[in-house]
């Protein structure tokens, strides 16, 4: 089927959610397609109680309605199974370095599952595509499958609608890296300063700043003694659960390497979240 030679399971999944928001919103539909070293591919769906409310606009998008859920599981119910399912497996997705992947990494934090990515390749479809011919996921079917793609916003859908998408890349793109850590640099748009995942605390000068506000440029272990209540507004506001470890563990007297930290250096393949590029 690819043009590669997978060492590994590679999973390719969607998200659908509440919203946008990895931090306050949740999922309520997740759909892996394990594509497999030996040919051949395992397609699992998991719906999903968000345990809130499913906001109009996001109930356009997708069409799933608060009683399509109302009996389902909860996220930490089922994160145990998905964890096994995507366990050894490198990951693939269309945009999922910008939505699907902090939203997973999100729900497995909250059922206190910490998702590694040491070893893992991330290839993303749309990284690929805006590179070459910037659009959306029904206009990449069109131009690269030669397919009028109308069964959009389900997760089953959009994750086997992008194989086919990643299929015709390849077709098309003769000079495509076939190897997937060279296909990982490529896909990946990445600041090697960034400490967290979306950029908030940056390295500088072997010390952890502050990345964002008035504070920009401060220095986390000298606001640690000076400005105890700027961080521990970090603490209690709207921000990723790994920039909060970091600031917690600042506060804490903990020394954070800049070689080896565990949480920044781990999820660094999510360094562009925070990229303004539309989905």
């Amino acid at each position: 089927m690819f043009k590669w030679q997978l060492e590994k399971p590679l999973a390719v999944f969607d998200i659908e959610a509440t919203g946008i928001n990895p931090r306050t919103d949740r999922i309520i539909e997740l759909s892996i397609v394990k594509l497999l070293p030996k040919g051949g591919k395992q397609v699992l769906t998991y719906v999903v109680n968000p345990g809130m409310p499913i906001p109009p606009e996001s109930m356009a998008i997708h069409g799933i309605t608060d009683a399509d859920v109302a009996d389902k599981p909860l996220f930490r119910t089922l994160a145990p199974a998905i964890y096994k399912e995507l366990d050894g497996c490198d990951f693939g997705g269309y945009n999922i370095l910008r939505f699907d992947v902090p939203m997973l990494i999100e729900e497995f934090q909250r059922a206190s599952l910490n998702l590694t990515f040491e070893g893992r390749r991330i290839i993303d479809a749309q990284r690929i595509f805006h590179k070459r011919e910037p659009r959306d996921l029904k206009a990449a079917v069109a131009f690269y499958c030669n397919e009028l793609y109308l069964e959009g916003h389900r997760a089953e859908a959009d994750a086997q609608a992008t194989v086919r998408v990643l299929e015709g890349q390849f077709e098309r793109y003769g000079d495509l890296p076939r190897d997937l850590t060279e296909l990982d640099r490529y896909c990946s748009v990445r600041d090697p300063s960034w400490v967290d995942r979306d950029g908030k605390l940056r390295w500088a000068g072997g010390e952890i700043v502050i990345n964002f506000g008035k504070k920009k440029g401060e220095k986390l272990r000298e606001l640690a003694r000076t400005d105890t209540s700027f961080l521990r507004w970090i603490l209690k506001g709207d921000f990723a659960t790994d920039t909060k470890e970091i600031v917690s563990k600042i506060l804490e007297g903990k020394r954070i390497d800049p070689i080896g930290a565990a949480i920044g250096d781990q999820l660094a393949v999510l360094k562009d979240a925070v990229d303004p590029e539309v989905v």
